[in-house]
């Protein structure tokens, strides 16, 4: 069996997880706190016909050699916490992270992150995600709050309608080393992996953590136009390797019709 066809295969393959990524980006377009990934890949390993450097029979030693490599697969899929555009909402419970971080939350005593900051209040005043996960540390509004504050730094307070705080308490952000090496739990929702590394907790505004901007949404750092001209190349690439494929077919169904003639 001629190795093109395998080969002009898992091109295909790699490019349909190609635009699987991208698909996936652009569905996403405007989910709040959404980051982007891409796909990797990497070539496969080479059949080797005539090492370079060898002594041939005139006592020289070839130039270069003879490999022929048998096509790609992917290697990852890289997930981009790169900031993503704000948008004003003047929502009070509406946090928006101004560089790195992560809010913890509680789903199920399992603690995750997340970077949408879009909370709401349960009909007993505690702050929650848009599916009720509790954010951490918990904090209980009073039923006499007028409005809620929120500072740069994380202070979160609860005002009576003199504006005097009524309930205090502090939002930590946390951080890791390799945020690309989280596990994607959906529900825009992460949680640490070995690659990853620990969570670090840190007060917004310290050094390696960001700030929080109260009444703002950090929107998907998607950029629909780059993502459309991948898709455009993934889908020329995936072509292209189809082509290989009926190319090969074509010298087959040749080496066949040799054989009846």
């Amino acid at each position: 069996m001629m190795r093109s066809l395998w080969t002009a295969a898992s091109g295909m393959v790699a490019q349909q997880l190609n635009v699987d990524v991208i698909s996936h980006n652009l569905a996403n377009v405007n989910t709040t706190g959404f980051k982007k990934s891409r796909a990797e890949f990497e070539d496969l390993m080479y059949q080797t016909m005539k090492i370079a450097g060898s002594i041939t029979e005139g006592d020289t030693r070839l130039p270069v050699g003879i490999q022929v490599g048998m096509g790609v697969r992917p290697t990852a899929v890289h997930k981009f916490f790169s900031q993503g555009d704000f948008q004003n909402t003047s929502n009070p419970l509406d946090v928006a992270i101004q560089g790195d971080g992560f809010f913890q939350v509680n789903v199920n005593d399992e603690l995750m992150y997340t970077r949408a900051g879009a909370f709401k209040l349960t009909q007993d005043g505690v702050v929650v995600t848009a599916n009720g996960y509790i954010l951490q540390p918990e904090f209980t509004v009073p039923p006499e709050t007028k409005n809620v504050a929120i500072s740069a730094r994380g202070h979160i307070a609860a005002l009576d309608n003199m504006g005097q705080e009524i309930a205090t308490a502090e939002i930590p952000l946390y951080n890791f080393i390799n945020p690309a090496g989280l596990d994607s739990r959906g529900n825009n929702l992460y949680t640490p992996t070995q690659a990853s590394g620990d969570a670090q907790e840190g007060v917004p505004g310290d050094t390696n953590f960001g700030t929080l901007a109260q009444g703002f949404l950090e929107m998907s750092n998607v950029q629909v136009v780059d993502e459309m001209v991948n898709m455009i190349v993934g889908q020329r690439a995936y072509e292209v390797n189809s082509k290989a494929i009926q190319t090969s077919d074509s010298m087959l169904g040749i080496a066949v019709q040799l054989k009846r003639s």
